[in-house]
């Protein structure tokens, strides 16, 4: 199908769309990306279509540089061990994490922090309101050299704050035991230390994370501004580093998502 050049305009695209491409985005060819289930496996075969041909997904229920033809519904989905090189459990990819050979994950959580600490776990702390738990979270998080969060922000500042109410998965600084001292991870984790959050992706804007492994807004989605996203979190933002607006999908991004990648509409509804 011929389709436009170019970067869409707002109301050619979904919000759904921008998460999608910018997430991919963050993906370098030939890199090894652990995914799962939903918008990450939408992502990392959105960049497998563009920018990063090479690039090997791992997907969490055990398969490797699976390419299915199109979007799995889960990381169980059998789809996902179409082509792939192994198709195993698990022990195996965790196994790929833990030495160290996983270039960029996606994750999610109820809660990210300034420094980019996940909370899955509990909301309010131990005697609050009990989640879903780390699944893989806090090994993903962890072990992998970089990692890519999706958060929904909208109305729902209460997931970005300055610190979560319970660390499920670390992030650049961490409370020390037994003083709780907030140190860089590096330093409890020592040679075990293999990277952190490189990028927050919501739905008003993407953020990073400067020297001191602090937050600060990288650029903001169209439709919103630098003070809309400082407003939507439980804390003083920076956005005295922020570059402009995200870019929108480009109509080829669109076309693969909605006629290759996602024609079922899983995903990209």
């Amino acid at each position: 199908m011929e389709t436009k050049k170019g970067y869409s305009k707002i109301g050619e695209f979904k919000p759904i769309d921008l998460l999608a491409c910018a997430a991919a985005r963050e993906v370098n060819d030939g890199e090894i990306v652990f995914a799962g289930t939903g918008l990450p496996m939408a992502a990392i075969m959105l960049a497998q279509h563009t920018q990063a041909p090479t690039a090997v997904c791992i997907y969490e229920s055990g398969s490797i540089d699976g390419r299915p033809i199109d979007l799995p519904t889960s990381v169980a989905d059998a789809r996902c061990s179409y082509q792939a090189a192994v198709a195993d459990g698990l022990t195996d990819v965790f196994g790929q994490l833990q030495s160290g050979r996983v270039d960029v994950a996606y994750l999610g959580g109820a809660e990210v922090d300034l420094y980019g600490n996940i909370n899955c776990t509990f909301m309010g702390g131990p005697t609050g309101k009990r989640l879903t738990g780390s699944g893989g979270n806090s090994d993903i998080h962890s072990l992998a050299k970089r990692s890519v969060l999706i958060m929904p922000q909208i109305n729902q500042k209460r997931r970005f704050v300055e610190r979560v109410s319970y660390i499920t998965s670390p992030g650049w600084r961490i409370p020390h035991w037994p003083d709780k001292e907030w140190v860089p991870k590096q330093e409890v984790y020592g040679s075990a230390f293999k990277g952190g959050p490189a990028a927050v992706i919501s739905d008003m804007g993407v953020y990073r994370f400067d020297e001191k492994g602090e937050m600060y807004l990288d650029t903001f989605h169209p439709g919103f501004t630098p003070e809309d996203c400082r407003e939507n979190c439980c804390f003083k933002l920076n956005i005295s580093r922020v570059k402009g607006e995200t870019l929108t999908p480009t109509y080829e991004e669109l076309d693969l998502l909605r006629h290759t990648i996602d024609p079922e509409g899983i995903i990209i509804k």
